[in-house]
């Protein structure tokens, strides 16, 4: 496939703005999903890390939409031409809580859309940093990596497992069944098929099952890190997707806290015990 790469670059530098409230209904909602037992929040109260994934969201029109369930791309995002598009990897700064009742707003600059050959094909990586402002001033610094490719080719091989650390002090096993996926699709308004369309998502794009989330991996991780220390100030989150998970096959979300309490290593697997993602947080004072 030719990739007009001057074109795409373009889109470097490229900015789009929303803001909006953040509303109790949404933090309810998800922490239901994640079969958690919080009181329902009040004007003030903290938003848990990671969950402004909540708000902004993207509202395309049904007209709108490509045929995998994304808005169709040229807007905002650059108009790759390669079918698959996957949540690679993010970057987080967590300056101060954003508070339920809060007006804020996000400016998001398109900072690089880069490629190179891998063993399947193209791949096109485009790197999102987002902003997220309170009345203080940005309360929340986002990169968000997002990596394009084409579709598998039934002779390629499946990449070598990693192996993930050891030592958990914390495991819990999630069941990612279609009720979960889909509550995740709604509460963040994501129409990407693969997540919800069993038959889209084995007979279009090849897969074995529906495709848990990238995000929702990455929430259940730090999910993990609040059952067991409650009281943590988490100060900033990184973490990177290794290995696609999907409903067919209960996984595990990992973690372990450092001896000097300012950092947590935690990990997800597959149900063979292969490293599916790996994160590390760092904890404030």
């Amino acid at each position: 496939m030719d990739l007009n790469w001057d074109y795409l670059r373009e889109w470097r530098g490229k900015t789009e703005s929303r803001s909006g409230e953040i509303t109790s209904a949404p933090i309810a909602a998800l922490s239901a999903t994640l079969d958690r037992d919080d009181p329902f929040p009040r004007a003030g109260d903290a938003l848990p890390p990671l969950w402004h994934w909540l708000y902004f969201l993207p509202i395309p029109r049904q007209s709108e939409l490509g045929p995998d369930g994304h808005a169709k791309r040229g807007g905002f995002l650059p108009p790759v031409p390669l079918p698959r598009r996957m949540f690679a990897g993010d970057r987080v700064q967590f300056h101060r809580p954003l508070r339920v009742g809060e007006t804020i707003s996000r400016l998001s600059r398109i900072i690089d859309v880069n490629h190179k050959l891998g063993r399947s094909g193209p791949l096109v990586f485009v790197v999102v940093r987002h902003e997220i402002s309170d009345r203080q001033g940005v309360a929340v610094t986002e990169e968000h990596d997002i990596v394009y490719r084409d579709s598998p080719n039934p002779t390629d091989s499946a990449p070598a497992p990693q192996t993930p650390p050891s030592g958990a002090t914390w495991t819990r096993e999630i069941l990612p069944d279609a009720t979960l996926l889909f509550r995740y699709s709604a509460l963040t308004f994501n129409g990407h098929r693969i997540h919800y369309d069993r038959r889209y998502a084995t007979e279009a794009e090849g897969y074995p099952g529906l495709v848990v989330h990238g995000p929702l991996i990455a929430t259940l991780l730090l999910d993990l890190l609040r059952r067991n220390l409650a009281d943590s100030n988490v100060s900033s989150l990184s973490f990177r997707a290794v290995r696609p998970l999907f409903d067919i096959a209960p996984f595990s979300v990992c973690g372990k806290a450092a001896s000097d309490g300012k950092a947590v290593q935690l990990w997800a697997t597959d149900s063979e015990g292969s490293l599916a993602m790996e994160a590390a947080a760092g904890l404030g004072d």
